[in-house]
């Protein structure tokens, strides 16, 4: 087979679609027509003045008879071009277009333009081949090798076009490196859709479903024109082909473009830097890619950073993520990653989101099993420390910080807000819960807010829940505890040498209530050994299990009351409120973080049937359903608070003298974080290695500062001034 085929010069400008593909009556430039608003006072052929002007100016065409222009056409500013096929050029004006320090006069020069639709007062010089794009008003493109459309173009959409084998479909391969987790991409997917996809692969017929819903997001036939914005800049780049670029898009010295779509728009504009290398994915809006990076069967959420040197292959990333110089396959990815460091590698997961991956970091290693069937699961607010290394299969709670290590085998961590420390010298796992509560409350009471300021989204598809305490941390809250109470009742069996015969469960999560609501001592003394939460022989120690559980206590509490404290409908519900009865049934309901947005896991059972039976029969139908969920969602979520806080307070239903205990536990809460937030601060300044690289206490403190002048620390303690003030209103009324 030849891989130059010799064809007529007629290819150059009749080339396009097979006749076979074209529907009955239409030509080659339907699709065409239809994506092109026709100029005001329509197109025209040129005059013959006009094109006697051209070939003056060195210009050639396949037949001048297939160029069209505006009546507002200036011949002098088109030079040196050679034009094929039907081309239609608007407005040209004789003025200059400038963007940063790039100046460049309006019209055409230098450039081979096959087909295509240009766009009022743009600015094209040496771009080397054009074809079949339609470009939008005072574009600039400058400098460009390769600039093309094909007839069969999908803009990283997992579609089949007139003809192609289902072979052709893109497909990403999250969560797992098997494939068997493979979704469909297409543009305005989010990571609610990838998860919905990805995670219930046993569902056969809501995975046939959702394979036709995606195939009907983009036209099948074939001839869409690719497609860049107005006031699009794009310089210096190589390889641009099958690619649709919104408006304002800047582009400098792309190395590789091929098969995406870059949403792009006036107020959230995206920006591609040098040498970047972009195949088969979606680009979300306001998103910036930067410096020698690989991206490769992808979604990048909006809102985020792509920067030197990563390579993205096979994942789906969420809104307000960055990634830098860092290795990442197989993984869908919540909103809220960051991933800074080049020798970070990320492989076949589940990050829930607000997470923070450290230099050295290797997750999911592959070494302990003889296939590439390994995944790792982790809930919101993970982060492993430096140079950690954690092996498949592993699952983590919310808000796990792992210490540096490398850790031997598989974990399932099930304590939330914890730190996981593997004790080489003592062959043992550590772990202590509630960590960030103890010990670290800066931190944990500033990650709302830090989210929050990040979240610079104006287009926003995916809903997100930023709040610390929301459903999916307490509910493993609530489980934790019970937790602590098994292990604490079975450590104090063993250190007695007692033997019971009711060693049921429930009679074991009893006893060990009682003896961590008790003295401290009766359990400080204790060897609590955690079950289940590491794959080996080797034991795991639960460190200040009575600390922890009682934190817990306060957290759920907290929970609870700042729900009512922030939701404003509480204030016409207090009466109702104050005589809450505790449902079990939402007690024990479980639920889901999907791709950001807290659901309960009945709507996802009732959302998945709503897709099967075709009730939703779109993927904006499936979104507007998310959105009603979402809507609802503060009025769930405040009922599982309040079912928490009747948990933590033993009682099925709240009266005044229970609302009495939560309001002074809360009240005390306050003032704890207040305090707590300054002194895990504090720390830092107190620390004499801190100030050691100073001359002198003077030149320390204009460096560093004081703990008392920081500015969350300031913010903290007036808004726990204020909550305190709320809790007293909330006291009178009952």
């Amino acid at each position: 087979m030849e891989r130059v085929t010799l064809l007529p010069p007629t290819v150059l400008s009749d080339g396009w679609i097979d006749p076979k593909f074209l529907p009955q009556g239409k030509d080659k430039y339907y699709i065409r027509n239809r994506q092109v608003k026709e100029p005001t006072g329509g197109w025209r052929h040129l005059h013959s003045e006009e094109i006697e002007r051209l070939v003056k100016n060195n210009n050639t065409a396949s037949s001048w008879d297939t160029v069209w222009v505006t009546d507002e056409f200036n011949p002098g500013m088109i030079k040196d071009n050679k034009f094929y096929g039907t081309v239609r050029i608007g407005r040209v004006s004789n003025g200059a277009l400038q963007f940063h320090d790039l100046r460049l006069p309006v019209g055409i020069t230098n450039s081979s333009i096959h087909s295509c639709d240009i766009g009022d007062d743009c600015a094209i010089h040496d771009v080397h081949y054009l074809s079949h794009y339609i470009i939008g008003a005072h574009c600039m493109l400058f400098n460009i090798q390769e600039m093309a459309a094909t007839d069969h173009a999908k803009f990283g959409n997992g579609v089949v076009k007139d003809g192609e084998p289902e072979a052709v479909r893109v497909r990403i391969e999250i969560m797992n490196e098997t494939g068997k987790r493979q979704v469909v991409p297409f543009d305005g997917m989010i990571p609610a859709d990838a998860y919905l996809w990805g995670k219930y692969t046993d569902d056969t017929a809501l995975q046939e479903r959702l394979l036709q819903i995606t195939q009907r997001t983009t036209d099948h036939h074939r001839g869409y024109y690719g497609e860049i914005g107005e006031r699009c800049v794009i310089k210096n780049s190589s390889i641009i082909k099958d690619v649709k670029i919104g408006t304002d898009c800047y582009i400098k010295g792309a190395s590789k473009l091929k098969n995406i779509t870059i949403n792009s728009s006036n107020s959230e504009p995206s920006q591609i830097g040098e040498n970047v290398i972009l195949v088969n994915g979606i680009v979300g809006y306001g998103c910036r890619i930067f410096y020698s990076c690989t991206a490769v069967k992808f979604i990048l959420g909006n809102n985020s950073n792509f920067k030197y040197g990563a390579r993205l292959i096979n994942s789906i990333m969420g809104d307000n993520s960055t990634i830098s110089c860092c290795e990442v396959l197989n993984n869908l990815i919540f909103p809220g990653h960051e991933q800074h460091h080049n020798n970070s590698f990320l492989i076949a997961s589940v990050i829930m989101g607000q997470s923070n991956m450290a230099a050295g970091a290797t997750m999911g290693s592959n070494h302990n099993s003889r296939a590439n069937d390994g995944e790792l699961v982790a809930g919101r607010g993970f982060w492993p420390g430096l140079c950690s290394s954690v092996k498949h299969s592993s699952r983590f709670a919310p808000f796990t910080l792992l210490a540096k290590g490398d850790f031997p085998a598989e974990l399932d961590i099930t304590l939330p807000f914890a730190l996981v420390n593997n004790n080489v010298a003592a062959d043992r796992l550590e772990i202590m819960p509630a960590y960030w509560w103890l010990y670290n409350m800066y931190a944990l009471a500033r990650n709302t807010r830090k989210y929050h300021a990040r979240d610079k989204r104006i287009t926003k598809i995916q809903n997100i829940e930023f709040d610390t305490f929301a459903p999916d941390t307490m509910q493993e809250v609530v489980k934790a505890r019970r937790l602590l109470e098994l292990w604490t009742a079975k450590a104090y069996l063993k250190a007695t040498n007692t033997t019971r015969t009711d060693n049921s469960e429930a009679t074991l999560i009893e006893m060990g209530r009682k003896l961590l609501r008790g003295e401290r001592k009766s359990v400080e003394s204790l060897n609590i050994v955690g079950e289940g939460m590491e794959n080996s022989r080797r034991e795991v120690r639960i460190l200040k299990a009575y600390d922890a559980y009682h934190a817990y206590g306060d957290m759920l509490i907290h929970y609870a009351v700042s729900n009512i404290m922030n939701n404003e409908a509480c204030k016409e519900q207090w009466k109702d409120i104050r005589n809450f009865k505790a449902t079990n049934t939402d007690t024990e309901q479980q639920w889901i973080n999907l791709g950001g947005q807290l659901v309960m896991e009945c709507d996802i059972d009732a959302l998945r049937r709503d897709i099967r039976n075709g009730t939703l029969d779109s993927w904006e139908a499936i979104h507007n359903h998310y959105n009603k969920l979402w809507k609802r969602y503060p009025t769930d979520k405040l009922r599982h608070a309040l079912n928490a806080l009747c948990t933590v307070l033993d009682t099925d239903r709240m009266d005044d003298e229970q609302w009495k205990l939560a309001l002074a536990h809360e009240e005390r809460i306050q003032r704890y974080i207040g305090e707590q937030v300054f002194l895990s601060r504090k720390k830092d300044h107190d620390n004499p290695f801190r100030s050691s690289t100073c001359r002198n206490s003077e030149e320390a403190l204009a460096i560093f500062g004081k703990a008392d002048d920081n500015s969350f620390v300031k913010q903290m303690r007036e808004e726990c001034a204020a909550n305190i003030k709320k809790i007293e209103q909330l006291k009178a009324c009952l």
